[in-house]
């Protein structure tokens, strides 16, 4: 909400109006909360304190937390709705169904529309936010359109703004007609250009002219009685009517005036009223100042007891500190000796069991069989080994014999 701006958190106030708006127009009053015996939406006021007033009107339906189960519920039987009345079969979520599961179809379906998912699923399960707001804003936008509903422009009423009648007179004159009047001729010199000379006449005339009526002027006969009369009577009607404008720089000067006049009239009784606040105020810290030097002064041999009493715990905590580095130098020392200690114990116990048991006598004794045995099967293979070499020597010896006596020496042979 903060990246996007100050007012992104009161956004989903504006969905949901659009969506009430929405689903006003869908008649989903008697076709989506009749049927299952529902409130229709609407503005819900924040709970009454504990003083019985009741504050001031709070969110619409979606947009607080008020009852998380049952604005579930709504949300996923009006997402269900609008889904089928958008063109897609949607079975209708009952009160025992997998929350997850119904989110995931919901979420789905609006896919399916071409709509954007941009946030975690679980931000549904609470019935309630922005991302409600949004997915139901979404789905009846989709259902307007199937419906073949289009939006057009408002038409608003024409109304007749009555006009005052002014009795208007040929002796009465305002200023916004002589303004009127001025401006006109103004256009019309701009618009309409004419040569010098026909304007050289034109003034000649309206010269001839002026000459001419102040003659007759010269020469009247009116009556200064019926003249006096005709003036009393045209009088009240000889007004010059000068309407106020709220943008000219004199009344704002003149409502300056009066301002200043009016803050120098209350700044006369207030200045009394603040000099004496500032008497009242001075006197008061200076007996504030007063009261405390007789403080100090009472106090100040027990401020310097505080402070001798400060430096001695100063130097216990010292001394405290160094026997306490010593004492955990020798914890360290004493519990490297009980480790060399438990080893020692160790050894003694295991040298202690083997001497008083009898079980090296029993390995020695069996080891003395076991090399017994070896040496009879070792005697054994000697003599055969033996008897092998002498009945190979005896065979060499006959072998040897037999040669001897099968070889003959020829006579003359040297």
């Amino acid at each position: 909400a903060a990246e996007r701006g100050p007012g992104a958190a009161y956004h989903m106030f504006v969905l949901m109006e659009d969506l009430l708006d929405k689903l006003k127009l869908l008649n989903y009053e008697e076709e989506a909360l009749r049927r299952h015996n529902m409130r229709p939406l609407s503005r819900c006021p924040s709970p009454a304190p504990l003083g019985g007033r009741r504050r001031r009107p709070g969110t619409h339906y979606f947009a607080l937390p008020t009852n998380p189960g049952e604005q579930f519920f709504m949300f996923c039987m009006l997402a269900a709705w609008l889904i089928t009345k958008a063109g897609h079969p949607f079975e209708q979520p009952q009160e025992y169904d997998d929350p997850n599961a119904v989110i995931s179809n919901v979420l789905s379906e609006l896919r399916s529309f071409g709509r954007p998912v941009d946030f975690p699923p679980s931000k549904l399960k609470a019935g309630c936010g922005e991302q409600v707001c949004y997915v139901l804003d979404c789905l009846a936008e989709e259902a307007l359109k199937y419906t073949g509903f289009s939006w057009k422009r408002p038409a608003y009423p024409t109304e007749e703004l009555e006009e005052e009648e002014i009795t208007e007179d040929d002796a009465e004159l305002t200023l916004n007609k002589l303004e009127e009047d001025v401006a006109e001729e103004e256009s019309d010199n701009e618009e309409n250009f004419i040569d010098l000379n026909v304007l050289k006449a034109q003034t000649y005339k309206s010269h001839m002219n002026d000459s001419a009526k102040q003659e007759e002027i010269l020469q009247s006969t009116t009556d200064a009685a019926e003249w006096n009369l005709e003036v009393e009577r045209v009088l009240p009607q000889l007004k010059v009517i000068v309407r106020t404008d709220n943008k000219d720089w004199r009344i704002h000067v003149d409502q300056m005036h009066q301002h200043k006049d009016g803050i120098e009239s209350s700044l006369k009784e207030t200045r009394g009223y603040l000099d004496k606040l500032h008497n009242e105020i001075s006197k008061t810290l200076e007996k504030i100042n007063s009261r405390e030097k007789y403080i100090n002064n009472q106090l100040e041999h027990l401020v310097q007891e505080y402070r001798a009493a400060q430096a001695l715990l100063s130097e216990a905590k010292e001394k405290y500190q160094e026997g306490s580095g010593g004492v955990t130098e020798r914890i360290k020392v004493l519990s490297e000796i009980t480790e060399v200690l438990e080893r020692v114990k160790q050894e003694t116990e295991e040298k202690g069991s083997s001497i008083t048991d009898g079980t090296p006598v029993v390995k020695i004794k069996q080891a003395l069989t076991k090399l017994k045995q070896e040496t009879i099967q070792m005697d054994i293979q000697i003599s055969v080994m033996e008897h092998t070499l002498l009945q190979s020597k005896l065979k060499e010896k006959s072998n040897m014999t037999r040669d001897m006596h099968a070889t003959v020496i020829p006579v003359g042979a040297y």
